[in-house]
């Protein structure tokens, strides 16, 4: 009866030992998952660690790019700044041209003055030829009127006649000399015509006033045939004429002196309004290239700071990245020292089920086993009270893994 419950005794301990080695087994393919998944955990994290080097690299390039893109958008800058200063330079350079020709302008404004005034004085010499000529007129009606008093007095000028005759034939040698000068003085008139395209209106009227000085001079010489007395004032008048003449001539080669010179200066002017209209041409072009180059400028400037925002937005990328790498990495370490004390706390949960479940357990069935025979009562009471004994310890030690248990929860959910 011994023999058979130690056969018994030793068929329940191999059974809870091939129990026990086949949680162990449990254990150690549970060891080797949890090792596995602390070997992924690893490989992620050294994973994460190469990303971050690159994302370090990364973040250094464009580091270095934003500098590259600093110094090119320096450089370009200071070629904004000496475009700038060209700017300024033409704008001077334009201004004082402006300056030159206002001066100018003003040059030929003094010109055009004193030809106002020469024609001025043309004017006033034309005014005193009409008074010349209404003198004349006088002389003509006192010439009437003298020939009124030539009929009283025929008789009396017979003798006057014929020394009327001979001044009257010096008269027409003075009238053939004065209508020489009148033509020589109307060819000057058309030479001044020709050289002062300026003047055309005002020679035309001296012509007409020499036409009628000359209708005038056949009117004369009939009034000299007629009164002998009106000779010598012809005669003064003539020589009033004849100075009258020179005056005119005189002003005429001034009138021509200044026409020429006012021709140069027209001339000087238009040279100078070619090389300014020129030079306002190639500021023009210049101003266009220059607005150009700061378009361009511009147009680098912005795509500069488009490239700057895009490599800032990068780097705040790449700094979130870096602080969800750390903090992955932080994650992972909790991770990897929960895992640690879950392991540990797996192993002491493996000790208690082996060492303070199965003992129960295994009283419990080789108590109840043994009610399966006939026994006396006082060894029944015994078997019942250690059967009690072993369903209290059990009891406790699932208290105790079940608060175990809540102890573990509440580590993972921190």
């Amino acid at each position: 009866m011994q023999k058979k419950h130690e056969s018994e005794e030793l068929n329940l301990a191999n059974q809870e030992l091939a129990f026990q080695n086949e949680e162990k087994e449990k254990r150690a393919a549970e060891l080797v998952i949890a090792n596995q998944e602390l070997a992924y955990q690893n490989e992620e994290k050294e994973n994460r660690a190469a990303e971050l080097e690159i994302a370090n690299k990364e973040l250094a390039y464009q580091k270095k790019e934003k500098k590259n893109r600093a110094s090119e958008l320096e450089i370009a800058n200071k070629e904004l700044t000496y475009q700038n200063e060209e700017k300024e330079n033409r704008a001077a350079e334009l201004e004082i041209a402006n300056k030159e020709l206002a001066y100018q302008k003003k040059e030929k404004k003094n010109r055009a003055s004193e030809l106002e005034i020469a024609n001025k004085e043309l004017t006033y010499q034309n005014e005193e030829k009409e008074n010349r000529a209404a003198e004349l007129e006088i002389a003509n009606k006192e010439l009437a009127y003298q020939k009124k008093e030539k009929k009283n007095r025929a008789s009396e000028l017979v003798i006057a006649n014929k020394e009327l005759a001979y001044q009257n034939e010096e008269k027409e040698n003075r009238a053939a000399e004065l209508v020489i000068a009148n033509k020589e003085l109307t060819y000057q008139n058309e030479e001044k015509e020709n050289r002062a395209a300026e003047l055309v209106i005002a020679n035309k009227e001296l012509a007409y006033q020499n036409l009628e000085k000359e209708n005038r001079a056949n009117e004369l010489i009939i009034a000299n045939k007629e009164l002998a007395y009106q000779n010598e004032e012809k005669e003064s008048r003539a020589n009033e004429l004849v100075i009258a003449i020179k005056e005119l001539a005189y002003q005429n080669e001034e009138k021509e002196s200044r026409a020429n010179e006012l021709v140069i200066a027209i001339k000087e002017l238009a040279y100078q309004n070619l090389e300014k209209e020129n030079r306002a041409n190639e500021l023009i072009i210049a101003n266009k290239e220059l607005a150009y180059q700061n378009l361009e400028k511009e147009n680098r400037a912005a795509e500069l700071i488009i490239a700057n925002k895009e490599l800032a937005y990068q780097n705040i990328e790449k700094e979130k990245r870096a602080s969800e790498l750390v903090s992955a990495y932080s994650e992972l370490k909790k991770t990897e020292e929960y895992l640690k004390e879950y392991i540990l706390g797996l192993e002491e949960m493996m000790f208690m089920t082996s060492h303070k479940v199965r003992q129960p357990v295994a009283n419990i069935i080789g108590l109840s086993g043994l009610l399966d025979y006939s026994i006396e009562y006082e060894d029944l009471k015994i078997l019942i009270d250690n059967i009690k004994k072993s369903a209290v310890s059990l009891d406790a030690f699932t208290k105790e893994l079940t608060v175990f248990m809540e102890v573990l929860s509440s580590n993972k959910d921190k």
